[in-house]
């Protein structure tokens, strides 16, 4: 996205109320433009073709194809377009397959201004964004599927993964960047990129939330008792 250019974004929310509230917040921000709207996921589609926006806001529950199926369809017509859904992340398959479809933000319905903003702004850089609750829900939930055994051993799926590269997954699972790796690590930027490509390789992966997402799953990560992301290796 060029630099100063406003962030377009596409509401899609069946409550008309919701679309209100959300317009009177965004439109107060200089940095984004509310192009359009639509309260079903098959209007949606109809609309972002003409309007071509930078980023999709979208609620996952949806009358007609759903949030789902439209987020399926986003990602195959509109590759560049950055998907953040709004979830009460309380049931499968969201947002586990979400990840795996592509989408960068996930906001709980009752996330803050702040985050919200920031998952918008990301979005558009084609970076990811959780909003706190929907990051511990997703810990929580991949730490009881997915533990390290008994004997403190790393599962299978990470057995070839080397130790620096269990750190810089760990700290991508946290939502650290590369300059902040490469500073707590005390090592070249170049370097961290050199090890998040060579995880992409390793667990057949294309972006950084599916690296948190595996980091999670495995048991590599867990909630403390402030509700904080820290790991467990």
């Amino acid at each position: 996205m060029k630099k100063d250019a406003k962030i377009k974004l596409f509401l899609v929310d069946d409550h008309e109320l919701v679309r209100t509230g959300l317009r009177v917040i965004l439109e107060s921000e200089k940095d984004i433009s509310v192009i359009g709207e639509a309260d079903t996921g098959e209007e949606a589609l109809h609309k972002i073709r003409e309007n071509k926006p930078d980023v999709v806001l979208m609620d996952i529950k949806m009358p007609g194809i759903g949030g789902l199926e439209t987020a399926k369809r986003l990602r195959r017509s509109f590759p560049d377009v950055g998907i953040i859904v709004v979830t009460a992340c309380s049931v499968d398959p969201y947002p586990s397959k979400l990840i795996q479809l592509g989408v960068l933000g996930f906001l709980a319905k009752n996330c803050r201004a702040d985050e919200l903003l920031t998952a918008i702004r990301k979005a558009a850089n084609g970076e990811r964004f959780m909003s706190t609750e929907v990051a511990q829900e997703i810990a929580l939930r991949g730490t009881e599927q997915k533990k390290i055994n008994t004997t403190g051993e790393i599962p299978s799926l990470l057995s070839s993964v080397p130790d620096r590269e269990l750190q810089v997954l760990i700290m991508i699972a946290k939502g650290l960047s590369v300059k902040e790796i490469a500073e707590k690590l005390v090592i070249a930027p170049k370097t961290i990129n050199t090890y998040r490509y060579r995880l992409y390789k390793k667990l057949h992966v294309k972006t950084d939330v599916l690296l948190a997402h595996i980091a999670i799953q495995q048991g590599l990560v867990s909630v403390d008792e402030s509700g904080n992301i820290v790991s467990k290796k």
